[in-house]
């Protein structure tokens, strides 16, 4: 999908933009069923002028809780990642295609799947932050995200490591932290972490030898 035409706008009409966005995304009722479970709307955080920008698929408890994507035990290691790319988490943009938790009735505790209907829903707001940011690389982070942004199955084992294009940016295509989690084999993290070679390549980032050598097999 291509974006429309960009127009550069100043520090301070980006700023009001963006603003204009967030509070039109904070009192969105599109969805009545997630409306009514949420606790906030969880609309995204980081530096506006970030070149770098993590895409996930929706908030969990924890972001509910918090109002922030990625805080839990996913947030804390997708953290360390940017900081051992040599970044830090507020000098990119971090955000979901989803903004409000997907609701989980009869259970008190858990997260869900979002439906192809709720990203298509909202996925506009999350085009206008792309299209007002104007990062330089995007990174979608696991198989559901990827699925939400391509509008096509995606095999995330097997797709990767893969360069696509969306809004004209180029898009890579990772593991979600959650799964680094659960899947604690060196082989996973040493693939996740080639992923994030790459991005730092496509930024033109200093890439050290220790960087180079993370998570290789002894």
């Amino acid at each position: 999908m291509q974006p429309k035409a960009r127009a550069t706008l100043s520090p301070e009409a980006k700023a009001a933009a963006f603003a204009d966005l967030r509070q039109r995304a904070m009192a969105c009722v599109k969805c009545p069923h997630l409306a009514a479970s949420r606790k906030t709307v969880v609309f995204g955080v980081g530096d506006i002028n970030a070149q770098l920008m993590f895409i996930g698929e929706a908030p969990g408890a924890d972001e509910d809780e918090q109002g922030e994507p990625f805080v839990g035990k996913a947030g804390h290691l997708l953290t360390r990642v940017i900081e051992t790319m040599g970044l830090k988490r507020d000098s990119v943009y971090i955000g979901n295609i989803l903004k409000c938790r997907p609701d989980t009735p009869g259970q008190s505790t858990g997260n869900r799947k979002p439906t192809p209907e709720e990203m298509k829903t909202c996925i506009p707001y999350l085009h206008e932050q792309i299209d007002l940011i104007q990062p330089r690389v995007l990174v979608a982070l696991g198989g559901t995200a990827a699925e939400g942004l391509l509008g096509r199955a995606v095999y995330i084992t097997k797709m990767r490591g893969q360069w696509h294009s969306y809004r004209g940016i180029p898009l890579m295509l990772t593991y979600h932290p959650a799964y680094l989690l659960r899947n604690q084999a060196l082989s996973e993290k040493r693939n996740h972490w080639e992923d994030m070679l790459q991005v730092m390549q496509k930024l033109g980032l200093t890439i050290s030898e220790k960087q180079k050598g993370y998570f290789r097999g002894r």
